[in-house]
């Protein structure tokens, strides 16, 4: 059995790292007092969810708590890690002065947003270049760099080559709108930011420290793992479970593959396959209900939808996401000739869900609460109260060890308040929050430069004309753009980059608000296994020891069929039937036929990506079923009969050839 070095362990976590951030580690006084805020934080949020807190409040407090701890935690520098910095606590400082001062005002803050003074341009300056420094901290240079050229945009508009040209606006107009009002640093990103997306990070992080991570690992391998097909079976099926708490594609991959690299290995999978497979299971964290990615909360708000009606549009997607993977792991047992693995010690399904399944509650508890009626806020807020107490089902799970009341009667307070589980939880809630409210806040300045110079229609328009208004073209240019974009900036801030000036493209031409907005959030995901910055495979290469390109090259295998399904709900009229809307003068069966032409083209482009299907195929076989799976995803009754008919003729001759 392979085994993994502690050399690419930390090389893996290093590409976490990457895309969450470094942090310090602090011991002492100082190390307490940052692990006290991070709790303090969590705290706030999930009062915030069941008391009574005015959306401006929540929002000023939310920033102020991650730009604090963006300049506490997050060195300046590599080389400065793990050294207390007195600029660092300046610059903290002066965030959360930012903030009071905001508060402080009141309404008549808010109400000179059109004519700032001299105090609001000095502290509404100082924000944005802060705002812009943790960005850089948490995810690097290119964010900020972003930001800064829309800002320069949105000022030197007048001197600027039609159809570019704007009235420009000055700092106080700036300043009023990112600083003053909620359109700008305080906007929608920072709004789903404060309200969604911390308190599922803060659920995720109490399934992780209760042992969620390992039970889900351990069910899928008891219920998948015996055949020769059920190392990858249990990397799909595990991939799911876990990514629908993470929400993160690198931390999925590197949590997978620590564990079940080694049962890929044993089964036949070469380093590089093996990390593709990992790598385009990881991805799936992303596209997982219930939690999906941060971005997915943000078109709940963007469209002025539920949550539940997000989940709902992601269901069919995310099975076909699955289904495509399950496929490519089929035809890997074939074409690798695998083997069964045998784990010693492995319990039995039954005996797994009899002792551990009530970590699966809470899960199920969302989606409850939801459908009873509840707001996503309140819905994951009692999922984690949940998930709380059924850990104390579980002596080894426990988020609370009450054995300490016996063990240290005298200092039971203060290892309750730093050593237990629960509190640990509730700080990595509050650290894995920490980029993606930096980049939240960031992209805010975006939008609000987007609102005031009217880009995203300008910008649609452009679009449109190098198209010639044809809606595949448009497309095919929207998806080139989420996925340049993607290339250089973290998912969340892709995606709201491109809902604000690609959407309204597609919007324009006839396209459903809402397919428009979920076919850019899949291309703005495939962004995770495209170089430069494909973070998961290179994540997964690391574990396994194989090549960085390569591995990003079989994960793009693993995963290509997937990403072309979004074109079938944006250019087909019944397309809409993949997010489970029944399309105009149609009905439920629209939705199963659309369904069963999605699997026809997945099989197709599946079989065309391996170069197998019962054995494997020829160099005309492998253009017949590309063709079939572009067909079939085109609207045109005709050409979707052509490729079941040359899927159907390739299947034949492979039936045969393989019987021969």
């Amino acid at each position: 059995m392979a085994e993994i070095d502690a050399g690419a362990l930390k090389k893996a976590e290093e590409f976490v790292e990457q895309e969450e951030g470094a942090t310090h580690r602090f011991a002492g006084w100082w190390g307490t007092a940052l692990f006290a805020v991070a709790v303090a934080m969590s705290v706030f949020h999930l009062y915030a969810a069941y008391g009574n807190i005015t959306t401006t409040t929540l929002r000023y407090a939310h920033v102020a708590f991650i730009l604090f701890l963006s300049f506490t935690l997050f060195p300046w520098r590599p080389r400065a890690r793990h050294h207390f910095s007195w600029g660092d606590l300046v610059l903290a400082l002066l965030s959360v002065a930012c903030m009071v001062y905001a508060v402080w005002g009141g309404d008549d803050f808010l109400d000179r947003s059109t004519l700032p003074n001299t105090w609001d341009n000095i502290m509404g300056v100082a924000l944005v270049v802060l705002v812009l420094e943790a960005a850089r901290r948490t995810t690097g240079w290119i964010m900020p760099l972003v930001v800064v050229a829309f800002l320069a945009y949105s000022m030197v508009g007048p001197w600027l080559p039609a159809p570019w040209t704007h009235r420009g606006y000055d700092i106080g107009r700036l300043v009023g709108t990112m600083y003053m009002t909620l359109e700008g640093i305080f906007g929608t990103a920072v709004d789903v930011s404060s309200t969604l997306i911390i308190l599922f990070t803060i659920y995720g992080a109490i399934l992780q420290f209760s042992g969620a991570g390992k039970f889900y690992l351990d069910f899928s391998f008891a219920a998948l793992g015996r055949k020769p097909t059920g190392a990858g079976r249990t990397i799909v099926l595990a991939s799911f479970l876990l990514g629908g708490p993470s929400g993160s594609g690198v931390a999925t991959t590197v949590t997978l593959g620590t564990v079940a690299y080694p049962m890929l290995a044993k089964a036949g999978y070469e380093k590089n396959a093996a990390g593709g497979l990992l790598a385009a299971g990881g991805l799936g964290a992303i596209l997982s209900p219930p939690v999906l990615g941060a971005a997915a909360f943000l078109i709940a708000e963007f469209l002025k939808i539920s949550y539940l009606d997000v989940i709902k549009m992601a269901a069919i997607p995310t099975c076909l996401y699955y289904l495509s993977l399950l496929l490519m792991v089929e035809i890997d047992a074939r074409k690798y000739g695998m083997k069964m693995v045998d784990v010693k010690g492995a319990q039995s399904v039954w005996q797994l869900t009899k002792t551990r399944g009530f970590h699966f509650t809470s899960l199920i508890a969302i989606v409850v609460f939801m459908l009873i009626g509840f707001s996503p806020i309140g819905s994951v807020f009692w999922a984690t109260v949940v998930a709380f107490f059924a850990s104390f089902i579980h002596r080894d799970c426990a988020l609370i060890d009450f054995g300490m009341l016996v063990r240290r009667p005298k200092g039971w307070v203060g290892s309750l308040l730093t050593e237990s589980k629960i509190m640990k939880a509730l700080e990595a809630g509050s650290v894995g929050m920490i980029n993606i409210g930096a980049t939240c806040a960031a992209a805010g300045l975006i939008v609000g430069v987007v609102t005031l110079t009217g880009l995203g229609l300008r910008f649609s328009e452009i679009v449109i004309g190098y198209a010639g208004g044809n809606l595949a073209l448009t497309a095919i240019f929207t998806a080139l753009i989420v996925w340049v974009i993607g290339l250089a900036v973290p998912v969340t801030a892709s995606y709201i980059i491109c809902a604000v000036i690609a959407a309204p493209a597609l919007i324009k031409l006839g396209v459903p608000d809402y397919a428009a907005h979920m076919f850019i959030f899949y291309y703005a995901v495939l962004s995770e296994v495209s170089p430069p910055t494909a973070l998961s495979p290179f994540a997964a290469a690391a574990i396994t020891g194989g090549d960085p390109y390569k591995t990003t090259l079989q994960s793009w295998k693993y995963t290509l069929p997937a990403f072309i399904v979004p074109f079938m709900f944006v250019l087909d009229p019944i397309g809409v039937g993949l997010l489970l809307y029944i399309p105009k003068g149609g009905s439920w069966m629209s939705v199963v036929e659309i369904t069963v032409l999605a699997v026809i083209a997945l099989v197709a482009l599946a079989a065309a990506a391996e170069g197998w299907l019962f054995t494997k195929t020829t160099l005309l076989e492998r253009l017949a079923l590309i063709a079939a799976g572009i067909l079939v995803l085109t609207p045109v009754a005709l050409n979707d009969a052509i490729g079941v008919a040359l899927l159907g003729a390739v299947m034949a001759i492979q039936f045969f050839r393989s019987r021969a």
